[in-house]
């Protein structure tokens, strides 16, 4: 389902009223509107374009790729502007913020959105970091218990700096043992892992079948994947030094890509997604949580989702900070997993 890498291909699809659509990322004037957005929510937008499009007459199309690899192409794209709406994780979307490739736009309703947001970008989605297990490998209770030799050759996690989920386990590591003590860590975790991975979605059918015991992921897509695919395995949160379970907030957030051919369609479509009657969607249709803190689902994926969490302390970053550090702290990730 989620393949949120700098260097996934991206899967180009398009949505409207109905019925799937075919091509490139191109406007087709005011009657479409253009998303690059980051994988995971395709069973939440598959509904929502739908009424969107049968509420304003405005068709949706979608590129799907990884969270770099979206705001990498509208970069690229520039001087000649593809994209309406760029959908994408943190620190991505502040990277696309810093670079100049986001407008100003203050969605209405985002006075509701308590997480990540700035006058050029605003969460849609909430979302948190976690850790697959197969069945066969129980469920492991630390960071620590993941340096077991039993694991050797069956753990991997998605690259740090290529993918959001993979940056975030840095993150995440970082704030649990502290920087350095994360770059020790995760030397100490080579002797396990397979090796670097581009997508964190690819990982999901091999630890469902076996080939690995352990992988990174998060709530939503995990849950999703246990759900409509019958994934094999299950959801944990490792445990730090001190026994505390934490996770990493890691919300989907959109904003209004500079120079769009249609800001209008783009603005409306933004505004739809952070309604009341499509945030309450979120759960039920793609195990996502509302961005907006007013919105209160009370669905059995909702439940789940909650019930998931138990025990667990969510953390939330300072995302221009970590974009200000990221290039360093990937380039000491790297020299560790290879000294």
């Amino acid at each position: 389902m989620k393949l949120k890498t700098l260097l996934a291909a991206a899967l180009i699809t398009a949505v409207a009223a109905g019925c799937g659509g075919t091509g490139a990322a191109s406007t087709q004037g005011a009657k479409t509107v253009t998303v690059y957005t980051a994988d995971g929510l395709a069973d939440w937008y598959k509904t929502r374009f739908e009424a969107f499009t049968a509420k304003t007459g405005i068709k949706v199309q979608t590129v799907e790729a990884g969270s770099g690899e979206v705001v990498s192409r509208l970069a690229k794209e520039k001087s000649n502007p593809q994209a309406d709406v760029v959908v994408t994780l943190p620190p991505f979307i502040q990277k696309a913020s810093k670079d100049g490739l986001l407008q100003k736009y203050a969605v209405p309703g985002s006075e509701q959105v308590k997480s990540v947001k700035a006058d050029d970008y605003v969460a849609v989605a909430d979302n948190y970091l976690c850790f697959i297990a197969n069945k066969q490998a129980g469920t492991p209770k630390t960071f620590d218990e993941l340096l077991d030799p039993k694991f050797k050759g069956k753990l991997q996690y998605s690259t740090p700096g290529q993918a959001g989920d993979g940056t975030a386990v840095l993150l995440l590591l970082q704030h649990v043992l502290g920087k350095q003590g994360a770059f020790d860590y995760l030397h100490k975790l080579e002797a396990n892992n397979v090796g670097p991975s581009a997508s964190t979605g690819k990982l999901q059918p091999k630890v469902s079948k076996g080939e690995l015991l352990v992988a990174n992921g998060d709530v939503q897509m995990n849950l999703a994947s246990i759900s409509v695919d019958k994934s094999a395995f299950g959801i944990f949160f490792p445990a730090g030094p001190d026994g505390k379970k934490v996770t990493l907030s890691l919300p989907y957030v959109m904003g209004l890509a500079t120079g769009a051919p249609n800001s209008d369609g783009g603005k409306q479509l933004m505004e739809y997604l952070l309604t009341s009657e499509a945030q309450q969607t979120l759960a039920s249709d793609a195990f996502g949580l509302p961005a907006r803190s007013d919105v209160k689902p009370t669905d059995a994926n909702f439940q789940a989702v909650q019930q998931s969490m138990t025990g667990v302390e969510a953390w939330s970053p300072d995302w221009t900070a970590v974009l200000t550090d990221l290039d360093a702290d990937v380039s000491a990730y790297t020299k560790a997993v290879q000294g």
